[in-house]
């Protein structure tokens, strides 16, 4: 009996060494997601008279980030991308932990080769945000997007505010300016939240619910935020 016991606990030990490094190496894949999330936005925000303005990111309610998003094919397009997103704490304007994202869509037209590009999306209000946390969100179907401005425009982004929930970017080959994501579609990367976090969340529990222990690359993700849109 004694033996069997042993055998059984030796077993759970071996099983339980096997499994850590997995979810490790999972968790480190995530977190190199954010850490490439941090580096496009420093680089986006480093070239001054071509960033995000100011004044569209102080009154931001969220930001998404998809690094490296694969665009392309031959007449018929096609784009995906994995990224992570963070909004403003409910009722403070200190931003969340980091929520995974995917990006899918199609475009038609005469197009040769692919190309990888970072995307950007500033949420402007809580209404486009509930609406991007919805099962499948459709850009330019379930809220109003717009090609966003750069540089210090400040005017010209007021303008835009006024009439957009969501502001699309994308850099491509060191060009960065407004894109139309129209047809895309925005959803939850449960998958990676569940690798990163340790536990079944929605991008949606992270961001509206965000009591949460998060490993130490969210820490990095809410500075890099907090410095670009205070």
């Amino acid at each position: 009996m004694i033996r069997r016991v042993l055998r059984g606990a030796v077993a759970l030990a071996i099983l339980s060494l096997t499994i850590m490094p997995i979810r490790i190496s999972a968790q480190n894949d995530e977190a190199e997601r954010v850490r490439g999330s941090i580096t496009v936005f420093d680089e986006i925000m480093g070239a001054r008279d071509k960033a995000i303005p100011a004044s569209i990111l102080e009154k931001a309610e969220a930001i998404a980030i998809f690094p490296g998003t694969i665009k392309g094919g031959f007449i018929v397009g096609g784009q995906h991308g994995r990224g992570v997103l963070g909004a403003r704490v409910e009722g403070s304007r200190a931003w969340s932990a980091p929520g995974f994202m995917t990006v899918t869509g199609g475009s038609f037209g005469a197009q040769i080769g692919a190309q990888a590009v970072d995307l950007v999306l500033v949420i402007m209000n809580r209404r486009g945000l509930e609406r991007m946390m919805s099962n499948e969100f459709k850009v330019g179907v379930d809220a109003g997007v717009a090609a966003g401005p750069v540089g210090r425009d400040a005017s010209a982004a007021t303008d835009i505010q006024m009439r957009a929930e969501i502001l699309s970017y994308s850099r491509s080959r060191g060009l960065f300016a407004g894109i139309n994501l129209n047809g895309s579609s925005i959803r939850s990367d449960d998958d990676a939240n569940r690798r990163f976090y340790g536990k079944a969340l929605r991008t949606a529990d992270i961001v509206f619910r965000p009591t949460l222990n998060a490993p130490s690359a969210a820490a990095d993700w809410q500075a890099t935020l907090e410095k670009y849109a205070k």
